[in-house]
């Protein structure tokens, strides 16, 4: 677990002075590296404290909290334990869950004024249909209702459907199920701005429109930690980033 900024509290929506904002980000070894350019890309830009906690599928296993056996759709190690967010967070406040494929442009302090104790969930509500058959490093690219719905979720730890998603609940049931969010009706299920998850490949910036451009890139197909994507759009930014986070890392060590 990550901390930065100290230990002082925050307020994360409606005047309320909490404890650092938690952020699970889902860890897959093939991309560690994107794991901790994400982690840096945050740390880097935050106004408020935060902790930063990876979610690792092994350690999950160890500790008997997963034991779903990984079938041939998954593209990642986190595609089914990114829904114990509210769990690990002791059912307890909001948190936030991100894929490690995200590149944050912008203080994630924006991100969690947005919040509202009304919804259980938020997140960006996507309308996307990859035209591509493969992603990453040739996973295969899957196509269903709410897709990329799950990749950034901000959770209403404490909202009682929230805690309905025990290890027993994430482990058996269905994928339709976790990733529509189907513990959940509509009206609970509130809407952030795309610039939130932008994806590359898919959502625009629009010239001279500053509300168009992104607040955190979702390299969705792959990004440039992969040989395949290493020309995709905003690769240089995320280059960038890495370049940043490896000089630290050596002024450190």
């Amino acid at each position: 677990m990550t901390s930065a900024n100290g230990n002082a509290s925050q307020v994360t929506n409606n005047g309320d002075v909490r404890k650092p904002f938690k952020i699970f980000i889902g860890y897959d070894p093939r991309e560690d590296q994107a794991y901790e350019v994400c982690r840096h890309s945050i740390l880097k830009r935050t106004s408020i404290p935060v902790e930063i906690t990876p979610i690792v599928q092994s350690d999950l296993r160890a500790k008997g909290l997963y034991w779903r056996s990984r079938d041939q759709f998954e593209s990642t190690e986190f595609s089914f334990t990114r829904f114990l967010t509210p769990y690990l967070a002791n059912y307890d406040g909001w948190a936030m869950f991100v894929d490690c494929d995200f590149l944050y442009l912008a203080d994630i302090k924006e991100l969690t004024e947005l919040i509202n104790d009304k919804y259980a969930v938020m997140c960006v509500h996507h309308d996307y249909s990859p035209k591509e058959k493969t992603k990453m490093d040739g996973a295969v690219q899957t196509v269903y209702p709410r897709k990329n719905w799950s990749s950034m979720v901000l959770y209403n730890c404490g909202h009682p459907k929230n805690k309905g998603l025990t290890p027993e609940v994430v482990n058996n049931q269905t994928g339709a199920f976790l990733h529509r969010f189907q513990w959940l009706d509509d009206n609970e299920i509130g809407s952030v701005p795309c610039v939130w998850n932008f994806l590359e490949g898919h959502n625009e910036v629009v010239e001279n429109d500053p509300k168009t451009f992104p607040k955190a890139i979702h390299y969705t197909r792959g990004g440039p930690w992969f040989e395949a994507w290493k020309t995709c759009e905003f690769a240089d930014l995320w280059l960038k980033e890495m370049e940043e986070y490896m000089k630290k890392k050596s002024n450190v060590s």
